[in-house]
């Protein structure tokens, strides 16, 4: 009898101690996932030349304000040819008209190529909170835009 409640006992602490680590384990796991930010714009170039994404190209983002462009953000694409995190989603209002520049020159110099296009411009307007995709194949004498998601 003695033996059997002693069992229980363990049972009932080892099991308090599950629970509480499984709680704390979810608790930090909830804070990471409310606390990580979100981003209403991101951006992507694939070279289609090389069949790959086009890495290390800076890319400025500015937005027009009273007819003049006001330069926002600038940023390098990633190893995928990626910028994910213009325009951070903290309650701000982004509508408006905005301009990605996408610096060319360097990444084609960089490959011993020329390039017909120093640079690339590309003007849309947010018109509302869902997220906008803007990416760009290029080539050394061409590029093609589209609104993606």
């Amino acid at each position: 009898m003695k033996n059997n409640h002693y069992t229980n006992n363990l049972l009932n602490q080892t099991m308090k101690i599950s629970l509480t680590i499984l709680f704390i384990a979810c608790s930090a796991a909830f804070r990471l996932t409310a606390s990580t930010p979100t981003y209403q714009l991101s951006s992507h170039i694939l070279d289609i030349d090389k069949g790959s994404p086009a890495a290390n190209v800076l890319i400025s983002l500015s937005q027009q304000t009273d007819n003049q462009w006001i330069l926002i953000d600038e940023k390098t694409t990633d190893a995928n040819g990626r910028i994910k995190d213009f325009l951070p989603e903290n309650g701000r209002d982004h509508k408006g008209i905005y301009k990605l520049t996408y610096h060319t020159a360097p990444y084609f110099a960089a490959q011993g190529k020329e390039s017909f296009y120093p640079f690339i411009e590309v003007v849309f307007e947010i018109k509302d909170d869902q997220h906008y995709h803007v990416p760009i194949t290029l080539s050394a004498y061409g590029y093609s835009t589209y609104r993606g998601n």
